[in-house]
Parts: structure tokens; sequence; C-alpha cells
């Protein structure tokens, strides 16, 4: 990739801890548990890894639309995002992070059963590992993936998180299924 990308951040606070927020004209690449510097870095760190050169600065204006929607999803107001995502990964980890967008809102599935959606029924590890590397957690919706035994195993934002996630979730669709 030739010349230096732009990369917009924001930072929002939300019910499971603040979110800091990066997107390119393309749409949001990462979203990161916490704020502060050391999210940057990280981003810095995985563009790096990417070979992406990118100047990334504070604008949360550009971002309002991607905050807007997050703020509705934690209201109880929205169940699906529409937010554009630029996703970077390889085949693979593409893959797998479109099959989990494809889990409904307030549904789980085993790393097993996306493995097998994905017609690799083999390679449970590997969509472990790109469950793992997903970098727009909440948007593609890593945390509704479990254990085949039905524990909740490895979140990004840590176990707390993808319990509160799945709580939240489950509670929005108890509150629809009751109107």
């Amino acid at each position: 990739m030739s010349g230096k990308r732009s990369i917009s951040y924001t930072e929002m606070d939300t019910p499971i801890g603040p979110l800091t927020i990066f997107a390119t004209h393309q749409g949001v690449c990462n979203v990161q548990f916490g704020r502060g510097e050391e999210k940057q870095l990280n981003v810095k760190a995985w563009l790096s890894r990417l070979n992406v050169n990118a100047n990334i600065h504070h604008d949360p204006d550009d971002l309002e639309y991607i905050c807007t929607e997050l703020r509705e999803y934690f209201s109880n107001n929205r169940t699906t995002f529409t937010i554009p995502i630029d996703l970077r990964g390889t085949a693979f980890q593409r893959l797998v992070w479109n099959e989990l967008k494809r889990i409904e809102h307030g549904q789980v599935k085993t790393y097993k059963e996306i493995a097998s959606e994905i017609g690799s029924p083999k390679a449970v590890r590997a969509v472990g590992a790109a469950n793992n590397k997903n970098p727009v957690p909440i948007l593609v919706p890593c945390h509704r993936v479990i254990g085949t035994n039905g524990s909740l195993v490895g979140y990004a934002g840590g176990l707390s998180i993808k319990e509160q996630l799945l709580a939240h979730e489950k509670e929005m669709l108890q509150s629809y299924t009751a109107h």
C-alpha cells in the first residue's frame, strides 16, 4: 500500500467502560477497550503488522455517527449496525469475521459451529485464533462465540466484558419479546 492513510479516532464512554474507535474513510477499522495514548500505540503496532502507513488524528465530529449507533445499541434501541467496517486481516480471518456477523443479536454459537459453517469443520482452533484477532469487537460480534461446553472462553476485552455484552443482549431480546 503506497502513501499514508488517514485514520480518525474518537473515545466514548459505554456501560462496559470506555472505547476508542478508529476509522478510515472506508469505515471502522479498529475498536479498543479503554482510552488513552496506549490505545493509539496498539493501533499503530497493528497497522505496522499489516504494513499500513497511517496518520492517526483525533476527530470526534467525523466519527459521531459511529458513537450514535453504539449509544443506541447500549441503550437497547439497536440490534444491528449499519456502520461501514474496513476489515483488515487474512482471507481466513475475514471469512470467520463475516460468519460472526451472521450470528443474530442475543444468540451464541460455538467455535465448532463457526468452523463447520465456513466449511472447515476441523479448523476449530484456527477459528478461535481468528476470533481473537477481530479488530472491531462489538461491531463484529466475537463476544457471541462460546466454547463447545457452553463456557465463556477468551475475549480481548476480558471475560467480564464478554459476559456483560451477552447479558445486555439477552436482556434486550427479552424486553423485545415481552412487548
